[in-house]
């Protein structure tokens, strides 16, 4: 039960008013000057715990960085993936305006002042709405489950639009381009199984032999790998296992034979067992033999010629063969021992088999696709875009298309309709159907031909009329020698 509290000081009678939480303790609702508000505060206190919806006003005080840092980001549940995410975006765009503000003097009109800084700071539309869709709007969610908030600031608050671009998808002719120019066997095997499954990267790389059932052609997509900075992995590495891909649902779709019969042959002839990855990290390049290293120069990437086994290779040519890195790492041990540099603590070598997406990109894709010279730069993601793009262009269901890929809405899958260059030709085609007569220059009419077949028409008719009309007009003449 509430009560009120008389307290005499310098101010004159000021009334405290008191009552317990859920657990029993005693908490002040507040210190107000007359009896009557107090016992109104503590009354209000009672009315929220009999709810449900008890929390202390105190609580509101606290800086925003306090509540973020120390309460919402340890015990928000999100993947890791998603929390790295997070981390710098709050640290880039959120934490630097709202950081030393209190939760109690932030409003709707301090988000939309927010919003507006962003913009003259440069931030993206996109970067904008997800700093406050995702992120500042699940912060007050909580704040005000939690009772420290009686209102949530950034409902209601509007972002710029982001504008949905349209697709450009791979053609057939241009993935063709881009795989003759991968650099080996294994890297055209993961991208033709990229392109024949629409797997995500992470599915793709976690992919094990186990998954295929190489007698019917079925595969069950059941975990994904993700990548993160070793300090938001729960152990510290790069790699980290989902044991479900995305979405959270297992999911099975079948491959072409011709898929199938190739990552057999890969199994067979690397003698993989059942739980080992398809494709593994790239393997260690092969050691530069020389016999003399200080002879034998080359050619780098900038048009000048280095020696093999100096620092100048390393730094300016930028090779790393064995030669060049003990090279260089002699010289920083020297600077060392004369004390003249601090170095960084050393890298520890991860031994984790699944291959990095960065170093693919780097290593595999992006010499392929300037070798192809499209036009334009796909990236590995757009292998998955044009799988749905051309299921659905050959005549694929839907439905079928929508469990392939994963995704939890059909419009989600409806997206890829009508992406290829192609796929407005059909229109086209009804359209020149019926406008070809008129826009042809062999079908152009003769509009005095047209006039007279006209003209001998309508005279043809006025005869038949003639006739009709006379022989009506005998038969209702009367019979004479009858009379």
């Amino acid at each position: 039960m509430g009560f009120t509290r008389k307290r005499t000081g310098p101010q004159g009678n000021r009334y405290q008013a008191l009552y317990d939480d859920a657990r029993g303790v005693r908490q002040t609702a507040g210190t107000f000057t007359t009896r009557k508000e107090a016992d109104r505060a503590w009354q209000r206190a009672e009315t929220r715990i009999a709810e449900g919806k008890a929390g202390d006003p105190r609580r509101a005080r606290q800086t925003f960085r306090t509540y973020v840092e120390e309460r919402w980001f340890p015990n928000h549940r999100i993947e890791a993936s998603t929390r790295q995410d997070y981390a710098y975006a709050l640290a880039a765009h959120v934490m630097p305006y709202f950081g030393d503000m209190k939760l109690r003097d932030i409003t709707s009109e301090t988000v939309r002042e927010w919003i507006t800084h962003l913009k003259k700071q440069g931030a993206s539309a996109y970067s904008i709405k997800y700093c406050k869709t995702a992120i500042l709007n699940a912060i007050f969610t909580t704040a005000v489950n939690d009772g420290i908030l009686v209102y949530h600031p950034s409902r209601g608050v509007k972002t710029d639009p982001v504008p949905e671009k349209p697709r450009q998808i791979i053609t057939a002719e241009q993935f063709a381009r881009i795989y003759e120019a991968l650099p080996t066997p294994d890297a055209k095997l993961l991208v033709e199984t990229d392109i024949e499954s629409g797997l995500r990267w992470g599915e793709l790389t976690e992919l094990r032999v186990k998954d295929l059932d190489f007698a019917t052609g079925i595969l069950t997509v059941s975990r994904a790998v993700v990548q993160l900075v070793p300090k938001y992995h729960p152990e510290g590495r790069r790699f980290l296992v989902n044991d479900y891909p995305k979405g959270k649902r297992y999911r099975r779709l079948k491959l072409s034979p011709q898929i199938v019969a190739k990552l057999k042959a890969h199994t067979e002839a690397r003698n993989l067992a059942p739980d080992d990855l398809f494709f593994s990290r790239r393997p260690q390049p092969p050691k530069l033999e020389l016999v003399d290293p200080e002879s034998l120069t080359f050619e780098a990437f900038n048009g000048r010629t280095y020696t093999h086994g100096t620092i100048t290779a390393y730094n300016l040519g930028k090779c790393k063969c064995d030669h060049c890195r003990a090279a260089y790492a002699a010289y920083r041990a020297k600077r060392r021992a004369q004390g003249r540099d601090n170095p960084r603590n050393p890298r520890v070598d991860d031994d984790d088999p699944h291959i990095p997406a960065s170093w693919f990109r780097n290593h595999c894709w992006h010499p392929a696709r300037e070798a192809a010279d499209l036009g334009w730069s796909p990236r590995i993601h757009d292998l998955r875009h044009a799988h749905a793009s051309w299921l659905l262009a050959g005549g694929a269901d839907l439905q079928v298309v929508k469990e392939r890929l994963g995704h939890r809405k059909i419009s989600t899958t409806e997206r890829y309709l009508h992406t290829l260059p192609s796929a407005d030709e059909t229109a086209l085609e009804a359209l020149n159907k019926i406008r070809a007569p008129q826009n042809s220059p062999e079908a152009a009419p003769d509009l005095g031909a047209q006039l007279e077949e006209a003209q001998a028409k309508i005279a043809q008719l006025q005869a038949v009329l003639a006739d009709q009309l006379v022989a009506r007009h005998t038969d209702e003449r009367p019979n004479l020698r009858s009379v």
